[in-house]
């Protein structure tokens, strides 16, 4: 019986994928997809209804991971390299006019991030303040109960400090009688931002030759170059044009980082916008997803996330919240290790790679991770999640309902027990082999 919920859960699956939009015309009436992580969270809200609590229970307990807001570009030279490519142009006479209002937003988003790189921006405390507002207004039950506890932790990045801060600033205006207790320690890193290790480090970078050739193959950069530069031979002899034009489009998808009135977004087509997400999507999937060109283990990078996960679940005996902030690159890979939806597909088809995975849906600035458990209503406090076979979870991704890796006759709640053996199976066979 179980097998065949199973299947049927797969080939339901299956099927709303087919009839979902394509990425391609997810991409065209939402340019803003295509920045892969740099999506602002809010850009893509559910707009679907959470499923009513099942009759008789109660939530409880909620564990959650997620990802800091939106930020600055991280590293210097994601801004100046493109500027510097315009302004020698520039200085050589070779910029169109278009080439030189181009340079002119490159300096100005440039000139705000001087001491700012990788810096939460307003949009990103924004994103988590209404994350944790919706919180309070999805679960009253477990974020407006008297005396709540809630145990948040965070990496030692800035970044994902202030994230918590401000989603914990909400929970604590929806319920001031909460007993917050924040964390940042570098003693917390083994499992808030695990480092590669073992098989993962090992099957690393196997992928890579595959999104290179993916990478030279989706970049055509000849009709961008003439709306940027005057001189053809000149750009044969000084323009790395393939890096300028993916350089260029990583400031502009992350411009939506930003409140702000500068955009590059408009330069490229709508094809090229397709084929510069399809790049990224094929090396995050490379580096993070259940590739088999990397054996399907990267999502194993966050095996001391899903760890923790389940042994803080263990200990769980009354309505409270376990609240984590780190990165994509731990929401990406965990949710593939816990097969939410289709994010743990494997398939060496990259042609077809968007038809099965997409990681706009995955990991936006902000994005997060959420499992909230449910109880009968009369099992009283004192009851573990860990043991009771009628206790329920919920997951959701970046606050949709997601599928799980085991049956149900109930989507989107299914037995803890279940779920909870399935991961601790799944576990020991990568431990073991």
């Amino acid at each position: 019986m179980k097998r065949l919920l199973t299947m049927l859960a797969a080939a339901t699956l299956t099927l709303s994928l087919h009839a979902q939009k394509t990425a391609r015309e997810e991409i065209a009436e939402n340019r803003f997809l295509s920045g892969s992580n740099y999506l602002d969270y809010e850009r893509q809200l559910s707009t679907t209804p959470l499923t009513p609590t099942p009759k008789g229970y109660e939530p409880f307990y909620m564990s959650h991971y997620g990802r800091h807001g939106s930020r600055w570009l991280i590293s210097e030279g994601d801004y100046r390299n493109p500027r510097n490519t315009l302004r020698e142009a520039k200085e050589a006479g070779k910029l169109t006019a278009k080439g030189e209002e181009v340079l002119r937003t490159v300096q100005a988003i440039y000139d705000t991030s001087t001491d700012r790189l990788g810096d939460l921006t307003t949009v990103g405390e924004r994103q988590h303040h209404n994350i944790g507002k919706r919180m309070a207004q999805n679960f009253p039950e477990i974020f407006k109960a008297k005396g709540l506890t809630i145990d948040a932790r965070s990496t030692v990045v800035t970044r994902c400090i202030l994230s918590m801060i401000a989603e914990c600033e909400e929970l604590m205006a929806a319920n001031p009688t909460a007993r917050i207790h924040n964390d940042v320690s570098e003693s917390l890193q083994y499992y808030l931002n695990q480092n590669w290790e073992g098989k993962v480090k090992r099957q690393s970078g196997r992928g890579d030759r595959v999104a290179n050739e993916w990478r030279q193959k989706l970049t055509h950069p000849e009709r961008l170059m003439k709306v940027l530069f005057n001189d053809e031979q000149y750009v044969y002899n000084n323009v790395n044009a393939a890096t300028l034009m993916r350089q260029l489009f990583d400031v502009a998808t992350n411009m939506q980082s930003h409140d702000t009135q500068l955009e590059l977004l408009s330069l490229f087509t709508d094809e090229e916008v397709y084929d510069q997400w399809r790049i990224r999507n094929i090396g995050w999937y490379q580096n993070y997803g259940a590739s088999p060109y990397t054996g399907g283990v990267m999502p194993f990078s966050q095996l001391n996330l899903l760890k923790n996960i389940i042994s803080t679940a263990d200990t769980v005996t009354q309505v409270q919240a376990t609240l984590r902030f780190g990165h994509e690159v731990c929401v990406m890979p965990l949710a593939c290790l816990l097969e939410l939806d289709n994010c743990g597909v494997s398939t060496d088809d990259m042609s077809k790679l968007d038809e099965v995975w997409r990681n706009y849906r995955i990991f936006p600035m902000g994005c997060n991770i959420q499992l909230i458990f449910y109880r009968p209503k009369k099992s009283g406090k004192g009851v573990s999640p860990a043991p009771d076979d009628n206790i329920l979870v919920k997951a959701m991704l970046n606050e949709r309902e997601c599928r799980l890796p085991v049956a149900t006759d109930m989507h989107p709640y299914y037995k803890w027990a279940d779920l909870r053996q399935y991961y601790l199976d799944k576990i020991a066979k990568f431990e073991r082999n």
